[in-house]
């Protein structure tokens, strides 16, 4: 059996970015915004010195390891998330029913979906905001779980049940992802 090494993950701070440590809570603030999540583990430490942030692990595990790769995901994400930014891009295709796409406050409303009475609701996570242009979604926003949580929420509200999928293929789609 292989032996597991365990090194700590770093995550470079960039310029023009803030970030700061308070226990295991990390701030991430840059010129989008500001982000905060909380790293507890009780296998993690955390540190942070100068432009680092390391994740230590206390034991010699592949559970710890995963931990260690995550945090440094989720991190990574943050500060690209007040840089750049995420954008999803969504494609409303109907072939039977012209649907209508309405933003009604923090739920977008997909109206005559296959000739249906009711409208399908998709719930919009934090604060991700929504552009609709013709047959076009756009789903911006600088936490990319929010957005893409928000992205996942309209293609389920637009699942085709009951029906031949292979007929039925009306829904809104992503398309692009950055």
């Amino acid at each position: 059996m292989a032996k597991i090494i365990i090194k700590p993950s770093e995550v470079i701070i960039p310029e023009g970015i803030q970030l700061s440590l308070d226990g295991t809570l990390v701030k991430v603030k840059g010129p989008k915004g500001e982000l905060i999540r909380d790293f507890r583990h009780p296998k993690i430490s955390i540190k942070l010195e100068g432009n680092k942030l390391t994740f230590i692990g206390s034991e010699v595990s592949k559970e710890v390891k995963a931990i260690l790769g995550t945090y440094k995901a989720h991190v990574e994400n943050m500060i690209k998330g007040v840089t750049d930014g995420f954008t999803y891009e969504m494609k409303i295709v109907y072939s039977h029913f012209p649907m209508t796409v309405k933003q009604s406050g923090n739920f977008i409303e997909i109206h005559n979906f296959l000739g249906e009475k009711a409208p399908r609701k998709a719930r919009i996570v934090g604060d991700s905001k929504i552009k609709i242009e013709k047959d076009k979604l756009t789903i911006e926003g600088i936490n990319k779980e929010d957005v893409a949580q928000t992205t996942a929420n309209i293609e389920l509200a637009t699942r085709v049940k009951h029906r031949d999928i292979r007929v039925f293929q009306d829904g809104i789609y992503v398309t692009k992802k950055d």
